[in-house]
């Protein structure tokens, strides 16, 4: 197993180490800058990472309706959902929080444009920014972000599923 500690939460990876855990359904946020060629990202208050905007869909809410939350909350912009980019659930990550639970995850990746609203910090987030696609390689990005942009940028009708 290889783990990744962060403040609150850590990733384990392991072979099938998902099994047994519940599926945790989150979504996540991606805003691409007219041309495409930057994206927007969110620097995380509990770890300090980069990463697209993101979390977990409540009860009683469509996972378009999540994402258009979770951006709202995360970056004081109004979005609305544009294209599902894919669906990854791998059954090889767990993600273990504080409290010691663990869950796989099961994130569903949505395009997004923007109706309204204005970038600010929020209580999960330090900064924020659009950042060049062909230069992420420079910042030090959360778990997962670089194949969903890549994904994204493929520019493909249908979803991907990993």
């Amino acid at each position: 197993m290889i783990y990744r500690r962060v403040e609150l939460a850590r990733f384990i990876y392991g072979d099938r180490i998902g099994s047994g855990s519940p599926l945790r359904p989150s979504v996540t946020v991606m805003v691409f800058d007219e041309e495409r060629t930057k994206v927007l990202l969110t620097r995380r208050t509990d770890h300090g990472r980069w990463c697209l905007p993101s979390g977990g869909i409540d009860s009683g809410e469509s996972a378009a309706e999540a994402c258009e939350r979770e951006a709202l909350e995360e970056t004081g912009l109004v979005v609305q959902v544009t294209k599902l980019v894919g669906v990854y659930s791998s059954p090889d990550v767990v993600i273990e929080y504080a409290d010691g639970n663990r869950y796989q995850p099961l994130t569903m990746a949505f395009e997004t444009s923007v109706l309204g609203g204005e970038l600010q910090l929020s209580p999960e987030t330090t900064a924020f920014g659009y950042f060049a696609v062909d230069a992420l390689d420079r910042i030090d990005l959360m778990e997962h972000t670089q194949e969903r942009i890549d994904d994204a940028l493929t520019d493909v009708e249908a979803a991907f599923i990993r």
